[in-house]
């Protein structure tokens, strides 16, 4: 069993693998000034409540967008297993079947990197991940195993959260689909805006992601693999038919792929 932590900007998840299967999942708010022992006391219960059985973890692996929560969860795992975890990072990369490009191997986000692997090794073909996080990440793998190129925007609700907090009159409104483009009220116009605005933003996206690949690196775009996760894919998963795959833990089993990699266990 594998025990995983995916430390985003936003939330943190932890999550129990054993042969490919999450078996439990928990997420918790970031918070970088929190201490390793305030997490451990976060968490026990919660693992405590799972009856989970920690001498049958062989390996814990750590993936973290937020660096200074990096020390905390080392102090975490060893907490719960005694040992060290698996910090997913620049070191361990030359283990991996994917390639990083030399320019960004100290800026990539290590799970754009996770999402990729995962992409890669569940269909050894092109693919471009959509991860729908604080940010929204757009991840280009090739059909060699090699990391194309990485698009950034806002995310759905980091976009919602800027426009109600710098305007006087927008108020902050619930992500949810509207009827059409057309607003006939403000709820319903800023729907409009961010929910079926992003709707394009990520078809265009991936048509113009997929054009480059070929351009780039002679992938057939028939053969791309699109594949979404994140927590707030689900907005745009009825209203597009852009996505082959949706899964929301494709960055933890990219984890647990790459722990196994560097375990030299694959």
């Amino acid at each position: 069993m594998i025990l995983v932590f995916d430390i985003g900007n936003t939330n943190i998840k932890t999550a129990l693998v054993e042969n490919e299967k999450v078996l439990h999942q928990w997420r918790i708010s970031t918070d970088a000034k929190r201490t390793g022992d305030e997490y451990f006391s976060i968490l026990k219960p919660l693992f405590k409540e799972a009856e989970i059985d920690f001498s049958s973890i062989e390996h814990t692996v750590l993936s973290s967008v937020v660096p200074p929560l990096i020390g905390a969860f080392v102090l975490v795992s060893q907490h719960f297993t005694g040992k060290k975890p698996l910090v997913i990072g620049p070191d361990m990369y030359g283990t991996l079947p994917v390639t990083v490009p030399q320019s960004a191997v100290h800026e990539i986000g290590t799970d754009l990197l996770c999402d990729a692997l995962e992409a890669w090794c569940r269909y050894k073909k092109p693919a471009i991940t959509v991860d729908f996080g604080t940010a929204l990440s757009f991840t280009a793998v090739d059909q060699n195993g090699n990391i194309a190129g990485i698009a950034i925007t806002p995310g759905l609700g980091t976009a919602l959260k800027s426009l109600f907090s710098n305007t006087a009159q927008l108020p902050s409104v619930p992500l949810e689909v509207p009827p059409s483009t057309l607003g006939k009220n403000t709820i319903w116009s800023i729907q409009a805006g961010i929910v079926l605005g992003y709707k394009g933003l990520v078809e265009s996206m991936i048509a113009q992601m997929k054009d480059d690949l070929h351009k780039e690196t002679g992938a057939d775009t028939e053969s791309i693999k699109v594949i979404a996760t994140g927590g707030l894919n689900s907005m745009l998963q009825p209203i597009t038919k852009i996505f082959d795959c949706v899964d929301k833990d494709l960055t933890i089993l990219g984890m647990v792929k790459a722990c196994l990699y560097a375990a030299h266990k694959i």
